[in-house]
């Protein structure tokens, strides 16, 4: 968390050690302080309002509610009531889960606040302790790809376990290529899909969330445009302590079989799984296929209806990168940046959409909302203009963080001292556009976690997107909006990182929201 600048801080600084020290009780309240500070620096930023009392600064639980075209980009906590109307009372008809999850593990469609969404029930029984199940699903509610249909949110009330995900419309992969009716995948298309989800196991390992449970087509699913994203309901387990694979035997990785755990590499072994289901065009035993390959008979695994519209060549990257993964031996498979690695040179129409090669029609946008007119902030966010928001970020310095915190006279300490050194640090190298070292200060002043700074959080995000790492930057654009809801800047940020994440439709939907929120300042709002 960062802090803001408010009056009795600069007396402060200016002052130097003019202020008493604290007593030896003082000292042993702020030892205590600092553990339960380590105790939470590993949780979600999404905290409610019961997981938030031994904070040192009240932070906001989530942010501010999100409107319905951009769910996506916040966490929330929904009610019972909200999903049972969303789904008619979990009725029948609004089931979408197939073979992938089956009864207790039920999914749902739902219509909620004019959005599509995607509801999984759990038994009780599955979750008994409501801190764990919310804890697992803040973890996963923190990831944010466009290759993941992302976790929006939760529902733990009473008996009831729930979780609420981005709705995918275009159904499974084992849907299209099991049960197709008009035309199966074509070649670049499997390709697409093999390297979307790699890269899609790729960033959760990078996040730490590095299992996935029971991997197979019915996970992968397809969004509005065509796209394959990986479901995010297959990265919190059925249950507490249940088993994590419910599909035949015969596809679970051996060591899993063996001693019950699923481990990273067990998640390789089922991306071979998916291999095999995109090269075949039907669900092959890992054990009939290898053998298969062994004998060199890599051709017999290919589906028919693909004949002579493939290249041999990359067919054969693709049946030596399964036979990889589905090494008996955990240590001798790949790992998730291998797989990005080998599919990624292999030739997917990148120019074609997706929509197109699966063969369905595109879902018609509802006409976007009126823009109004941008301030120099805004523009500069439409244009892509890094240098420009620099130079406003540097402007406006921390006047929009007034505000944001008060500090008791007991909580001036030398670590308080030290971590506005390190704002200070990160100032410097912010204007003199030393990007990396601002990152380490002020992520030193963020660790520390006593006070609270949207701005420091919004300058980290662009020094982020100068240095191209657009997903943590749409992470720090995200908690500046968790410490301050309507503050456009926060909006802003949001947007920069979304169209260099290539979610462009986000992107627009987030900036004429802050140029909303700039609007409504403009006519009375909070400072300017």
């Amino acid at each position: 968390m960062g802090c803001c600048q408010s009056s009795l801080m600069l007396r402060v600084r200016e002052g130097g050690d003019t202020h008493p020290h604290p007593d030896k009780k003082e000292k042993e309240k702020e030892k205590e302080k600092e553990k339960e500070k380590e105790n939470h620096k590993d949780q979600a930023p999404y905290l409610r309002n019961h997981q938030k009392e031994s904070l040192a600064v009240a932070v906001p639980a989530t942010v501010a509610p999100a409107a319905p075209d951009r769910w996506w980009l916040s966490f929330s906590e929904f009610s019972l009531a909200e999903l049972k109307a969303a789904t008619d009372n979990f009725s029948s008809e609004f089931i979408v889960s197939e073979s992938g999850d089956k009864p207790p593990n039920l999914v749902y469609k739902g219509r909620l606040r004019d959005h599509w969404i995607a509801v999984k029930k759990f038994p009780k029984a599955a979750w008994p302790d409501p801190k764990q199940f919310v804890e697992e699903a803040s973890g996963v509610g923190n990831l944010r790809h466009p290759r993941l249909a992302n976790l929006i949110g939760y529902c733990c009330d009473a008996d009831h376990r729930l979780l609420v995900a981005q709705y995918m419309p275009n159904d499974t992969l084992a849907k299209h290529l099991f049960h197709w009716e008009n035309q199966t995948i074509e070649w670049a298309m499997r390709l697409r899909v093999a390297h979307y989800i790699a890269q899609a196991l790729n960033y959760c390992s990078s996040e730490g969330r590095p299992l996935y449970h029971d991997l197979n087509a019915y996970r992968v699913l397809f969004d509005e445009e065509g796209d394959p994203r990986l479901s995010c309901f297959g990265l919190i387990k059925n249950s507490r302590d249940g088993k994590s694979y419910s599909t035949n035997l015969a596809y679970t990785p051996p060591e899993y079989l063996r001693n019950g755990r699923v481990t990273p590499e067990s998640v390789i072994y089922s991306f071979g799984t998916v291999l095999l289901d995109l090269l075949s065009g039907k669900h092959i035993p890992p054990s009939q296929a290898l053998d298969m390959i062994q004998g060199k008979n890599n051709m017999l695994l290919m589906d028919s209806h693909l004949e002579g519209k493939f290249s041999i060549e990359e067919a054969n990257v693709v049946v030596n990168l399964a036979s990889k993964c589905l090494q008996y031996e955990p240590r001798e498979r790949p790992d998730t940046k291998d797989l990005v690695t080998t599919l990624a040179p292999l030739h997917t129409k990148p120019d074609v959409h997706s929509h197109i090669m699966l063969g369905i029609p595109k879902q018609e946008e509802a006409p976007s909302t009126p823009q109004r007119p941008l301030s120099a902030m805004g523009e500069a966010c439409s244009r892509m203009d890094l240098t420009a928001i620099h130079q406003i970020l540097v402007a406006t310095h921390y006047r929009d963080d007034e505000g944001t915190n008060e500090l008791s006279f007991q909580e001036w300490t030398q670590q308080m001292r030290d971590m506005l050194e390190a704002r200070k640090r990160g100032d410097c190298a912010f204007r003199d556009k030393d990007f990396k070292t601002a990152i380490d200060n002020y992520s030193q002043f963020i660790d520390v976690g006593t006070m609270v700074s949207p701005t420091v959080f919004a300058r980290r995000s662009l020094c982020y997107l100068l240095c191209d790492q657009p997903d943590p930057a749409l992470r720090d654009a995200m908690q500046a909006q968790c410490v301050y809801p309507d503050w456009p800047t926060a909006f802003y940020m949001q947007s920069v990182a979304l169209a260099k994440l290539d979610m462009q439709k986000d992107a627009t939907d987030m900036l004429n929201e802050a140029a909303a929120l700039e609007e409504k300042r403009q006519r009375g709002g909070r400072g300017s």
